[in-house]
């Protein structure tokens, strides 16, 4: 089942650049799809699950040894099938925050063009910015850095990394490689394009500079501890247009 979409007196054609950005998480799901019906057949299973499940495994598990053994991995190309594969995932989940969250909020607010814009993008940070949080929270408890701060240094350069581990900061690279392609898909404004392409292209460089040098720790913590400022500042923000919102709905009363 596609995601609604406004109802338009005249439907734009195919292929189009209106038809493109009115249709997109349907176009990527299916895009998506692809990959997973990839699954489905054994001559195709090896190159989908590529895209789709985690690579590089270092741990040789023998059969006598107990099912606790943690499972590790390292960074290689195959990366790159997931990061696209899951990139696509990022596109869809946006599209969904958007339609059924968003858009509801905001035609109540009555924000200007550029208010709504600004909205929009805290709305969608302060829903990233939370599932990081706890996710890289919970990673930290596990391999228990905070009893013992010594780990993030002691052993560099560190080469492995739970499935946890590698798949939070392949989902990081994955959320901000969608920001590029959403400018277009979200009309975004030529005057606004910069700054919002700034922050993710500096986020990419750290992230994919912390994942490929085995500065993973200590790129897991800063992050962190970055994303709870930047969760408050936006959560703020949307809290700051809410009451602008309900001003403006007092003065058409």
């Amino acid at each position: 089942m596609g995601l609604k979409r406004k109802s338009s007196s005249k439907n734009p054609p195919i292929l189009s650049h209106e038809f493109v950005i009115q249709n997109h998480a349907d176009i990527v799901s299916c895009v998506a799809m692809v990959f997973v019906c990839g699954l489905m057949f054994q001559a195709t299973a090896p190159y989908a699950s590529m895209f789709m499940a985690m690579s590089h495994n270092l741990t040789s598990v023998e059969p006598s040894s107990p099912d606790s053994v943690p499972v590790l991995y390292t960074y290689g190309p195959k990366d790159l099938c997931m990061i696209f594969f899951y990139f696509l995932i990022c596109i869809v989940i946006h599209a969904i925050v958007q339609e059924y969250f968003l858009d509801k909020v905001n035609r109540k607010m009555h924000l200007s063009k550029m208010k709504h814009s600004k909205c929009n993008e805290s709305g969608h940070l302060v829903v990233f910015y939370l599932i990081s949080i706890i996710w890289g929270g919970d990673v930290v408890f596990r391999e228990n850095y905070l009893l013992s701060i010594s780990q993030l240094w002691e052993g560099y350069p560190f080469h492995q990394m739970t499935f946890m581990f590698k798949f939070f900061f392949v989902a990081q690279l994955c959320y901000w490689l969608h920001c590029f392609p959403e400018v277009y898909f979200q009309k975004i404004k030529k005057e606004e394009i910069v700054n919002r392409l700034t922050y993710p292209t500096l986020y990419l460089i750290f992230i994919a500079a912390a994942y490929v040098l085995n500065f993973a720790r200590v790129g897991l913590c800063l992050l962190l501890m970055n994303y709870v400022t930047e969760c408050v500042f936006h959560s703020a923000r949307l809290l700051y247009f809410a009451e602008i919102g309900r001003a403006s709905c007092r003065e058409r009363v």
